[in-house]
């Protein structure tokens, strides 16, 4: 076999491939001796049939193996040899094959580059923290109280307010026409709630019980059902009762109903959670922060088909988000050249941290357990109640599901070990500014 290299360009590289026709026939003849040994034709015995009859026979339907076999060895070989080490599956193009011939292909093949990662000792991270306290506490109960609000019938003749519940009837209709989904009885309805159409609940405030009413509101531009969104609709209300709220105690027979055995416990159970989610908010900005630094300090060449693969998805995503109408303001207004270019940076910068994170994980021994991997799963089928066993089975069946659970962990745990290793300095902030995107604080 003859290896010749054609192109070195930046990570790219191009080699010809020659198989003499002596090893292809030599590969044809070992494969039709192990079909011969089992093959049974009619006037030989078991293993006796000639080689030029299986070569008439099979010689056909062996070939096309046989030369997969041929190029898939020599692709590993030319990369062995070459010391490479590629970036993607090599692109490989059969330039000239015919029985009795050498066969003759071109493999083109991206490489990794040679990263170098900066020296991180002086790196400083700013870390925005919320600590929690009471106030925050208190608000979280509350809501808590809220959810488990009762409500009683109101005995009095009294105008509604919002905060009340009415128990209605009402049957809707657009242009005259009756529509599915616009009609409903006994339904109860919580005025200020923001549960139906805007507008709809305002113009109940102050009906009795009793009262009928007739409502009349515009859908929103923006409405899920595109055959009434921004269609005018006519509501016919029957309001049957009206019933006051009345918000849960905050004792302990409240925390019971949430499965702890007092209101303290409660109480800490809400302040871990809390302190949890800002933790975890808390980390993925210092992780922002950090990602942004590795992309200051490093520009090396990346492979382009691994830059075309995530640009792809990018992209892909972005379609569907313009088709669904959830577009970003600021790409509103932008023409579609002006979009790529900068969702192709977006795609480098990735495609060169994730190279950058592999590297340093490489160096420092940064791996995923099986028990990491099997917690991440479990975790992955929790997010599908009711499907638990599906999900499971899923799993079970596709390991390279498995796989690409692994990806986001190992980046994880890189990220750890990098801020465990850099300045981090923590900057308490109020809850808002912690949730306020990086990105609106620099507008």
């Amino acid at each position: 076999m003859q290896i010749t290299e054609t192109s070195a360009a930046g990570l790219s590289r191009e080699f010809k491939v020659v198989i003499p026709a002596t090893d292809i026939d030599a590969r044809v003849n070992s494969k039709l001796t192990e079909i011969g040994k089992t093959v049974r034709m009619p006037g030989f015995r078991p293993g006796k049939v000639p080689m030029p009859i299986l070569k008439q026979r099979y010689g056909q339907s062996v070939m096309g193996e046989v030369l997969e076999g041929a190029v898939n060895d020599s692709q590993a070989q030319a990369i062995e040899q070459n010391n490479l080490r590629p970036a993607l599956q090599p692109k490989v193009e059969v330039t000239s094959f015919e029985p009795g011939k050498d066969l003759e292909f071109s493999m083109k093949v991206e490489l990794l580059p040679e990263i170098e990662p900066a020296d991180l000792s002086g790196v400083e991270i700013t870390k925005p923290v919320v600590p929690v306290n009471d106030e925050q506490v208190d608000e979280a109960l509350k809501r808590l109280a809220d959810s488990r609000k009762q409500s009683e019938k109101v005995e009095e003749d009294r105008a509604s307010a919002n905060g009340d519940i009415l128990v209605i009837d009402f049957d809707g209709s657009v242009d005259g026409e009756k529509k599915p989904g616009m009609k409903g009885e006994d339904y109860s309805l919580e005025l200020g709630s923001g549960t139906f159409i805007p507008g709809f609940e305002d113009q109940l405030v102050g009906a009795k019980a009793g009262e009928h009413k007739t409502v009349t509101v515009t859908f929103p531009a923006e409405y899920h059902a595109a055959e009434l969104a921004g269609k005018e609709a006519v509501f016919e209300v029957d309001v049957k009762e009206l019933r006051a709220t009345k918000p849960a105690e905050l004792n302990d027979d409240l925390a019971k109903g949430f499965g702890f055995d007092d209101l303290e416990k409660l109480r800490e159970a809400i302040r871990e959670r809390i302190g949890a989610d800002y933790g975890n908010l808390s980390r993925l900005r210092a992780k922002r922060a950090l990602l942004d630094k590795l992309a200051e300090l490093h520009d090396f060449d990346v492979p382009a088909g691994m830059v075309d693969i995530e640009f792809n998805q990018i992209w892909s995503r972005l379609q569907q988000e313009l088709q669904s109408g959830q577009v970003d303001e600021e790409d509103k207004d932008k023409d579609e050249e002006e979009l790529k270019k900068e969702y192709r940076d977006i795609a480098v910068r990735r495609v060169r941290l994730g190279l950058l994170l592999s590297e340093i994980g490489r160096r420092n021994n940064v791996t995923v357990s099986r028990d990491e991997l099997n917690k991440a799963v479990i975790s992955e089928v929790q997010r599908y109640p009711g499907q638990e066993q599906q999900v499971f089975e899923f799993f079970k069946k596709n390991p390279q599901a498995i796989e690409q659970l692994r990806a986001p962990l190992f980046e994880d745990k890189v990220v750890d070990h990098i801020l465990s290793s850099v300045k981090v300095n923590e900057v308490p902030v109020t809850a808002e500014e912690l949730m306020k995107d990086p990105e609106e604080e620099q507008a």
